[in-house]
């Protein structure tokens, strides 16, 4: 297998890390978290840690496992590869230790009395565990998995320990930043950025372990050397490398890269050619089972981490020659809050005119957004728009691409519609910002908002109105977005940045209003006490009837 221009290393066994003679771990878990935490107990404990990838996959392993080396196998009680799989080994010769467990991280922790230090990452974001991965071997810290519902635990394994170093890692929930509070932990979170984060913690294994090499990846999968703590991790991305690792390489010491797996080859590319450094891929090993005289390889050992599947397509491109303006619409086919930055290339004969984002787009989960852009007119009857699009979770994650190349719509609409906000309120009790906004046109207008940069619990996120709104001439309405602030949020943003898309086609709002209003807080919602109000005025009017027949009567 040749790839071009690359530079490639099929690392085979022989090249794997030292085994450990003296004992192995083997994790038989369908549960990442397990196998996770038990290659971090492996590591720490000078002990060759292996896992299952499938039931298969319980026997071809035994080759890489000496019989007679003492064997502990580490098996989840609920979600095991293989039951009974300590049987199995005896019968085969194995000198087993076996152990159950319900969730192998607590437990395990509690088994490493010598480490005192300790890593908090949300599961939800299987990528952290592999960023912090060497950092933890390195400074002798195991990471714990916390959110709202577990974190009672995690704060009661952490005081019966005592620790010396807390980390938290990554976006986690506001009650696990509060209930850790007490720890005065470090925290590394760039506003949820995973790349951002990722060069932080590299620049830290770097303060340990000073190393010219770092190992590449993408963070969706376990693997053997990733977890073993010997060289850091550095995510690229998936089809286009971000400039925070680009940047971080350049400025650092780092001369070689070692990519896991040949998924992201192209990638791995791309940084060579841009950085310098020297490459390599670890893309296979020796083949457990031998077929025929010609030595086989087989891919590597990896294990899955659950990972975000982001999805953005383009819907039309269409060319408005009233107002020379380049409207583009897109799709997010996923509920995954999206940022995308495009540049579009329009040609028509001879006629070539280049336009795009200079600053990256939101677009909430399942919506559909217009984009924009001023043109030079453009005469020809056939128009073709060349579309490179790159997009990711965060601003600065654009890691994966969208591209190719769209015939252009000619259509004539003139939107004369106009709006202006009033005011931003949040009101606790919906959980929701009112975004107040007046049709000052004399056409009927479609409104969808955003917030941007809002702080919730010390981290930028943005917020979108769940749907379009439509309001008369001369009419009022409220654009409700939906957003879980606590108290100490609204002392972060005294101000709020507003930015509400409009238009007279609902499908195309090509129209943008921002601005900048002071939050204010209300307590008092209408519409919840709204029935309590027409119960006690019917009640009032009840009353006053049969006061009035009484003096009637009399």
């Amino acid at each position: 297998m040749r790839f071009r221009g690359f530079l490639i290393i099929a690392v085979l066994l022989a090249l794997a890390l030292p085994a450990v003679c003296a004992d192995n771990i083997l994790i038989n878990s369908r549960d990442w978290k397990d196998v996770y935490s038990g290659m971090q107990y492996g590591f720490h404990t000078g002990v060759q840690p292996k896992f299952l990838v499938s039931e298969q996959h319980s026997t071809i392993i035994l080759s890489d496992l000496p019989v007679e080396q003492p064997l502990t196998v580490l098996n989840s009680r609920k979600n095991p590869f293989v039951v009974g799989y300590g049987s199995l080994l005896t019968g085969k010769g194995y000198t087993v230790d076996e152990l159950e467990f319900n969730s192998l991280s607590l437990e395990l922790a509690e088994m490493l009395s010598d480490i005192n230090n300790y890593i908090i990452i949300d599961d939800s974001y299987g990528y952290n565990s592999i960023a912090v991965a060497p950092y933890a071997i390195a400074s002798k810290s195991f990471v714990l998995f916390a959110d709202r519902n577990n974190i009672g635990e995690v704060e009661n394994f952490l005081e019966s320990r005592n620790p010396g170093i807390v980390l938290i890692y990554g976006h986690v929930d506001r009650e696990v930043k509060d209930r850790l509070a007490s720890f005065n932990p470090e925290i590394i979170n760039m506003d949820g950025d995973r790349f951002a984060n990722n060069v932080e913690i590299v620049k830290k294994f770097m303060e340990i372990s000073p190393t010219q090499q770092v190992i590449l990846t993408n963070g969706e999968f376990i693997e053997q050397e990733l977890m073993s703590g010997q060289f850091p991790v550095l995510f690229i991305g998936i089809q286009n490398v971000p400039p925070k690792i680009h940047d971080y390489i350049v400025n650092s010491n780092i001369q070689v890269g070692v990519l896991i797996g040949n998924e992201l080859v192209g990638t791995a590319t791309t940084v060579r050619r841009d950085t310098g450094i020297s490459t390599f891929v670890k893309f296979a090993r020796s083949a457990r089972q031998s077929e025929g005289p010609i030595a086989q390889v087989e891919g590597l050992d990896i294990f899955r981490l659950p990972s975000i599947d982001l999805s953005l397509s383009i819907e039309g491109i269409t060319y408005n020659s009233l107002t020379n303006q380049l409207e583009v619409t897109f799709k997010n086919n996923v509920e995954i809050a999206t940022y995308f930055k495009g540049t579009y290339t329009v040609i028509s004969g001879d006629q070539q005119q280049t336009v795009g984002d200079t600053e990256p787009v939101f677009i909430d989960g399942s919506d559909t957004k217009t984009v924009v852009y001023d043109v030079d007119p453009i005469s020809g009857d056939e128009i073709i728009a060349r579309v490179f699009v790159i997009f990711g979770e965060s601003k600065d994650a654009l890691e994966r691409t969208l591209q190719g190349e769209i015939a252009v719509k000619r259509v004539e609409v003139l939107d004369d519609t106009a709006i202006s906000i009033e005011k931003v309120v949040y009101q606790k009790s919906r959980g929701s910002f009112l975004i107040s906004v007046e049709n000052i046109g004399a056409l009927d207008v479609y409104v969808d908002t955003e917030l941007h940069d809002v702080l919730v619990a010390g981290e930028r996120q943005t917020f979108a109105a769940k749907e379009v709104i439509k309001i008369s001439p001369g009419a009022k309405k409220n654009s409700v977005v939906p957003a879980d602030l606590a108290e100490e949020d609204f002392d972060s943003n005294p101000r709020i940045k507003v930015r509400a898309y409009y238009g007279q086609r609902e499908n195309a709002l090509v129209k943008i209003l921002e601005g900048e209003f002071d939050l204010i807080i209300s307590t008092f919602d209408v519409l919840i006490y709204l029935p309590i109000i027409i119960i006690l005025l019917l009640i009032f009017l009840i009353l006053w009837r049969r006061k009035r027949k009484k003096k009637h009567h009399s």
